[in-house]
This record gives structure tokens, sequence and C-alpha cells, in this order.
């Protein structure tokens, strides 16, 4: 038997509808705010260099990778809860999360090679400006395929923190880590000159 169409819908479509895109301001919006995170993610790191000695020198191997993974997307979080709507697809917060990774990586590279080294190697300044560049933009676009309205659910405490986000987040820390270690053996062995 078929049923007739009245022409109104089931209360199941009003679900399954997409939802209504965002204004094109708010995507301008939302890229603003993944390049403001890249800054505040520096300002973090700032902060974490400022602690005691144990902290100093399990920093680049622990706590710098924890802090800054979980502050450069601070852009994407604030998105997230004033104009979720811009954040139209996972991979577009991917992509603007590694987007706020390049612009703190670009701000990180460029006090290294202006405060922290006097009279920085022209190796070092390419390894500063490509290497870890594109560690930072990687690492933040890992991060980025873990943030989503239930990031905000586990913030308010309404909810577990979810496993994806989690693993990603961990992912991340686990690259940044790495890189971290394996550069500070090679600049100690002289495999590469750091400064």
């Amino acid at each position: 038997m078929e049923i007739p169409n009245t022409g109104q819908s089931a209360p199941d479509d009003a679900a399954r509808a997409p939802p209504a895109r965002a204004p094109a301001y708010q995507y301008v919006l939302t890229v603003l705010l993944a390049l403001i995170g890249g800054l505040l993610g520096i300002i973090g790191a700032i902060f974490q260099e400022t602690q005691t000695t144990l902290t100093y020198v399990l920093l680049p191997f622990i706590g710098a990778p924890i802090i800054e993974e979980a502050l450069k997307p601070s852009g994407i979080y604030l998105s997230l809860l004033w104009r979720p709507r811009a954040l139209r697809s996972q991979l577009f917060t991917a992509i603007l999360s590694a987007l706020s990774g390049l612009i703190f990586g670009i701000i990180e590279s460029l006090v290294y090679v202006t405060v922290y080294v006097d009279d920085p190697s022209d190796e070092f300044i390419a390894y500063r400006f490509s290497v870890t560049l594109g560690l930072h933009a990687v690492a933040s676009y890992l991060v980025g395929l873990g943030i989503n309205q239930q990031i905000l659910d586990w913030a308010a405490g309404r909810s577990k923190l979810p496993r994806a986000s989690r693993n990603f987040y961990i992912a991340a820390v686990v690259l940044h880590g790495a890189y971290n270690t394996i550069a500070v053996i090679f600049s100690l062995s002289g495999v590469i000159d750091l400064d």
C-alpha cells in the first residue's frame, strides 16, 4: 500500500536535513580566529618556559608538546563555541588548525632567529622556516581532526573526552615530542648545527 504524499515532512526529515551554511563573513572570522590561535599558542609557550629547572630539562620533550598542541588551535575552539556552523567539516577544521600551527611556527622561528640565537647561520634559518613550520602545521592538523562539538561538551563537564579527540591530540604530542628529541640528539651529536 502506498502512502499518499501530503507535502508535509515526517519529523525525522528535519533531523536528517543538512545544517544551514554559515554566512561568508563567519568563514572569514573563523580563519582570523585560526590565525589568532597561533599567536595564543606562543603566549602559552612563553609562559611554560618560565617554569622550574626540572621542567626546563624536560620541557623540549614533554612540556612543550603538551602545552603547545593544546593551545595552538585556541582560535578553532573559539570558533567552535561562537560560530560552529563556520566549521563546516572535520577536514576544514583540521586545515584551519594546521593554519594555526603554521602561524605559531612562523612566530616561534622568528623569535629563534632574531632573539635566541646570535648570528644564526643560513642553514639554521632555512631549517627553522621549513622543517619546524612543517612539524607545527602537521601536529596541529592532527589535533584539528579531533576538534568537534563533543569537545565543548567535555569542557563543560557534560561528557567524557571523545576517544578520537584524545587519540589525535596524543598523536600530535608524540610526533612533536619525537621531533624535539631527535633534533636535540642530532644537535648534541653534531649531525646538524642548530646555532
